[in-house]
Order: structure tokens, then C-alpha cells, then sequence
């Protein structure tokens, strides 16, 4: 028995390691979750932010008073403001107020005009919003002359922007040069949605061009689906519909390892400072936190704008992958600089543009397991509470492994588990009690 489990896991490894496609740790089906009510499809924008305060302040006072916020380590919201009494009403609404010299319009003004320069491939800008300041990048790509004239712009726009050297290049977090199921490479199942009629799998845009057809087996044999309606450059977002049709269910869960699920209940727009999670198919389970947003990234395939930038890890194959916290969907995973082992700067394209531009809507669980919590407002009725987690009931993973071998099993779904699993539970690709801990400690109240 010990041996025919080895050759299980063995042959599974195969799949995802070899085969690669889409094994991102984020779609599971009815195999590894309990038996939580079925799947229901949310709206767009289902639920805002935990930290939204901050936000609707910014809103309310306008971009020339104001010039971002953020959280700070205790979870309050902080609101940079242009005046004494844009200060007052923040600090009377709860909030703790930041007074700085340039506006949210003075930011922006700034990267327009970034924008407006010849393209050097190899940089990014975004807003820093706790320095009140645009921050620009060049990685080891980028020559010296080339530099030496991006800050001379910079110069001219005024102190505000700073200049930084990165290591490592800009790049899609792609694997073009491992075997790939697809004539692009291999990526990272991000979210289940649907368009009410059939459903897909979100992922990042650079992963494929339209007609990509993915497999999840390295001779070709077993298709996942076709990929349709992306975008990229510009943004990074594409979908992947699902050759039966149907996600299945547990379409509403993110493994996290450990025999654990998130239930993924919304969809909102992060904050800078706000504590988040991503799992890919390479490095598996990772934390870190929002250190800016509306960032632009000039990779060699072209410019994507309107990213979130973050700290969080990752490392080619990862691509697509999702990014969460406390089971709302944030991001999907586009690209960056470093790796796993020494750290690096990762960017998202945010799901709530992705969501509008296709005419999705996010796939979500109908509740949260008895957590307490309040249902996401603008949800649909029933909708969950935010991040509820599941544990992995009635089976082992040796067990699962062996239905995943049994060919009557084989299924987009089940190939997606696979991966998954492999993904999340294999010591070589994740730090995996260091980072359930860590969500335990961010978000006890929703582990289950």
C-alpha cells in the first residue's frame, strides 16, 4: 500500500510539475471541500474592503485635497490631506490624518507625464502614498543612458519623484522555458466566474492569446479549455472557459494547504498597508501586504498600467494566480522582480476591473460556515461573510490522491486539484506553516 501511494504521488507530481497548466492552487472542487451550500454568483463589486474608511474619505474630499491613504500596522486608516481642515474632518470621521504637500492631482499629474516619455522597458512607477511621493524603477535591463534620461524627466517634474535601482528584471511571471500544455507556458488558475450561462477560469492575460488551448497533461491529451477575451498589454487579464462548461463545485474555494479552503465570498479593491495572500502553482502559498497601487510596469511584451504593487513573492509559473484576503478576491497575478528565496516586488491586475471589462461576475460561497460575521452589502442574498474556511472533511490526501489517479476521476476540475494540492502541500515549493500561521494570525476568526 506504501508503495502504491508513492507511485500516486509520484504520478501526480507529474501533473502538476510536468504538465504545469493552471495549477495554481486556487479552484477546487466538491473532492476537497466539505459539503458547504452550492456556489453562488456575486455581483462585480461585492463587498468593499474591511479597510474602506480611508477610501471614502479620499473620495468625499477630492483629489486635490487629498492625496491617498493607507493602513497603518494597527489596521487604522490614515488619509494623507493638502489643509488643516480636510485634517479635521478626516480625524472626526475616525480616521487618522497625514498632512502633506502634494495633492493626489499633483501624483497623477506626475505620471502622466512619465507615461507621455519614450517607453523604457524594464521600469515602473507607482503612487507612493506614505512618502507623498512617485517612486520610479529601473531594473538591470535598463542602460545608463537610458536612465540618465528617465531621471532627467523626473527632475523636471519636481523633488516628489524618486528614483530607484532594482535588482533583478521586470518580467510576466511566465515559465516559457519549462514543458508547457499550451503554446504559451504554464500559469495559474486565479478565480472561478461566470457569465451566467458558462463559467471560466480568471487568469492573467499575458498567459495565452485568444485560442489558447490548455491542457493539463504533458501529451496533450486531456483538455482544460480555451482561452478568450484577454487583455494584454494594457491590462492582464484573460479567461479560460471551461471546456464542460461548469467550474463544478468548491468552485468558491482557495486551497491554502494543510487540509484548509478559503471560501472566496467577494471582490474589492485593496488599500495600501492591507495584509494579503497569493498561492500560484510554483511557489505555492505567500504573504505580504499592498505597498502601492495604480503602479505601471513597462514589461518587454509591452505596458500594463493600473496594477496593485506588493511585497508578496513570486516566481515564473505563478502567473494568474490569485491574490486574497480574509476570502475576498483582490488580484490576479501578473509579474515582477526576484524570486522566493530572496524576495522581490510582485504586481496584480485587480479583479474588480477585470470582473467589469468582461462582463463576469465572481463565482462565491453562498455563506461563510457560522463565522458571525456580516454578509459582503452589496452581495447576493445569502451571500457569505468574508474568508470562512473549511477543513478538508472525510478524506486524506493519500486518498484524494488515489481518486485523482483513477482515470473514471479525470476532469478539468479534478486535473485542477491536482495541482493544487501538489502545489500547496509539497515542502518544495511552499513554507507552508509559516504562512497558514500567518493567515491564522491576520484572520482567526475565518480559519476553520
Amino acid at each position: 500500500m506504501r508503495h502504491a501511494r508513492r507511485r500516486v504521488v509520484r504520478r501526480v507530481t507529474r501533473l502538476a510539475a510536468v504538465g504545469g497548466l493552471l495549477l495554481g492552487g486556487a479552484m477546487v472542487t466538491s473532492a476537497v471541500a466539505s459539503e458547504p451550500p452550492g456556489p453562488v454568483i456575486g455581483v462585480p463589486y461585492a463587498a468593499p474592503p474591511a479597510t474602506g474608511e480611508g477610501t471614502g474619505l479620499v473620495t468625499r474630499l477630492g483629489a486635490s485635497r487629498t492625496a491617498g491613504s493607507w493602513v497603518d500596522a494597527a489596521g487604522r486608516p490614515v488619509v494623507a490631506v493638502t489643509d488643516e481642515e480636510a485634517a479635521a474632518e478626516v480625524e472626526g470621521a475616525g480616521a487618522r490624518a497625514k498632512l502633506v504637500r502634494h495633492s493626489m492631482s499633483d501624483l497623477k499629474s506626475a505620471t502622466d507625464r512619465l507615461r507621455s516619455t519614450p517607453r523604457v522597458s524594464g521600469t515602473s512607477w507607482a503612487l507612493d502614498y506614505k512618502r507623498n511621493e512617485v517612486v520610479v524603477r529601473g531594473d538591470s535591463t535598463v542602460s545608463a543612458a537610458a536612465w540618465a534620461r528617465l531621471t532627467k524627466v523626473a527632475d523636471g517634474i519636481g523633488g516628489f519623484v524618486r528614483m530607484e535601482r532594482t535588482q533583478g528584471t521586470f518580467t510576466t511571471r511566465l515559465n516559457g522555458a519549462q514543458p508547457i500544455l499550451s503554446t504559451a507556458g504554464r500559469c495559474s488558475a486565479g478565480f472561478n466566474v461566470t457569465d451566467g450561462t458558462s463559467d471560466y477560469i480568471l487568469t492573467a492575460g499575458h498567459c495565452g492569446p485568444d485560442g489558447s488551448i490548455w491542457f493539463a497533461d504533458d501529451r496533450g491529451r486531456r483538455q482544460v479549455g480555451t482561452s478568450l477575451r484577454g487583455s494584454f498589454p494594457g491590462d492582464d487579464y484573460s479567461l479560460v472557459k471551461y471546456d464542460g462548461g461548469r467550474a463544478g463545485k468548491g468552485a468558491d474555494v482557495v486551497v491554502v494547504g494543510d487540509g484548509k479552503g478559503v471560501r472566496i465570498t467577494g471582490v474589492a479593491d485593496p488599500e495600501v498597508g492591507q495584509k494579503v495572500f497569493r498561492s500560484g502553482s510554483t511557489s505555492g502559498l505567500r504573504q505580504g501586504e499592498v505597498t502601492a497601487l495604480n503602479a505601471t510596469v513597462n514589461y518587454p511584451e509591452g505596458t500594463v498600467t493600473g496594477l496593485i504593487e506588493t511585497d508578496v513573492c513570486a516566481e515564473p509559473g505563478d502567473s494568474g494566480g490569485p491574490m486574497f484576503a480574509d476570502g475576498i478576491a483582490l488580484g490576479v497575478t501578473s509579474g515582477g522582480s526576484g524570486d522566493c528565496a530572496a524576495g522581490g516586488t510582485t504586481f496584480f491586475q485587480p479583479v474588480t476591473k477585470a470582473l467589469t471589462e468582461l462582463g463576469v461576475k465572481l463565482i462565491v460561497s453562498e455563506r461563510a460556515g457560522g463565522t458571525g460575521a456580516s454578509p459582503a452589502p452589496s452581495a447576493s442574498p445569502g451571500a457569505a461573510s468574508p474568508g470562512a474556511s473549511a477543513p478538508i472533511t472525510g478524506e486524506t490526501v493519500s486518498t484524494l490522491l488515489t481518486r485523482l489517479s483513477d482515470p473514471r476521476n479525470v476532469g478539468p476540475g479534478l486535473l485542477v486539484i491536482a495541482g493544487s494540492l501538489v502545489a500547496l502541500v509539497a515542502t518544495r515549493y511552499i513554507r507552508a506553516e509559516q504562512d497558514r500561521k500567518a493567515y491564522r494570525r491576520h484572520y482567526s476568526a475565518t480559519w476553520g
